[in-house]
């Protein structure tokens, strides 16, 4: 389920975001801090990555600080703002911008793959709905340096935003799906190995003209089935069952990717549409 940001203090929030965050230097005066806005947005981080946003609370964010829940809302107003702040924190770990000397359509690849595994690092990250941006300076840099690629290959203003959209869509979408996947078993307590081995029978039982009703899935089953384009012959998914999804979703992202990518090929230096 999607979870919207924002949905604290706005004035509070976006002063967090935004105001420079003082830092204790060795050679500042007077004893140092035991806490900082850093320190919990860190350890808020690391929770959710242990635990998924339901585990994410302030008692449970204090608990790894070896704090009381109290000690934290000196520094941050509550859980919607720390979520805010947490959301725009995990995207400073994307590069900044460079000079796309391999053209632009290296340059989004590269913005594209460096998001993606940014998301499968912080899965909780898709769980954000993208509806109401954090608009936070880091999450900003994100988009910031997309757009000024796009630019750069020519595109105009109307056909550069539906990329933008089209191009997050993708990414987020894909990522999220890894992590879907990666919680699946645990919400539902039965492996993905289990699940289609369960659901295959009874298809099998309850539609057993499956491939004369439905032949072109049929036949995409049955060409991936036999490793045309893909390893997946050689890695049936056994006990390893999530990281051979990732690995599928993987050639996913890189196959969908590029095809995204052959259209923006063939906007650029077109001519603006109505």
């Amino acid at each position: 389920m999607s979870i919207f940001a924002g949905q604290g203090d706005a004035g509070r929030s976006m002063a967090l975001l935004w105001a420079p965050r003082a830092r204790a230097t060795g050679s500042a005066p007077g004893p140092k801090p035991t806490l900082s806005v850093e320190a919990i947005v860190e350890a808020g981080i690391a929770v959710a990555d242990a635990d998924t946003l339901a585990g994410l609370s302030m008692r449970t964010v204090a608990q790894r600080l070896g704090r009381s829940s109290m000690a934290l809302y000196t520094y941050v107003p509550g859980k919607a703002e720390l979520l805010d702040l947490m959301y725009d924190r995990v995207h400073a770990e994307m590069p900044p911008a460079r000079d796309p000397d391999g053209g632009w359509r290296e340059a989004v690849t590269a913005w594209a793959g460096e998001l993606w595994s940014l998301y499968l690092r912080h899965p909780w990250v898709v769980q954000v709905s993208y509806a109401r941006p954090v608009l936070g300076p880091n999450e900003q840099a994100v988009l910031e340096r997309l757009v000024g690629i796009l630019y750069g290959a020519g595109l105009d203003a109307g056909t550069l935003r539906g990329t933008v959209t089209a191009l997050f869509h993708f990414v987020r979408g894909t990522a999220q799906t890894v992590a879907e996947a990666r919680l699946a078993a645990t919400a539902t307590g039965v492996s993905d190995q289990e699940w289609w081995a369960g659901r295959s029978a009874l298809l099998g039982e309850l539609a057993p003209d499956f491939a004369e009703r439905f032949p072109m899935s049929a036949r995409l089953a049955g060409e991936t089935a036999a490793g045309h384009g893909d390893d997946s012959a050689q890695e049936p998914p056994g006990d390893e069952a999530a990281p051979y999804l990732e690995r599928q979703m993987d050639r996913t992202f890189t196959v969908g990717l590029a095809i995204l990518l052959d259209g923006v090929e063939a906007a650029v230096g077109r001519e603006p549409g109505p």
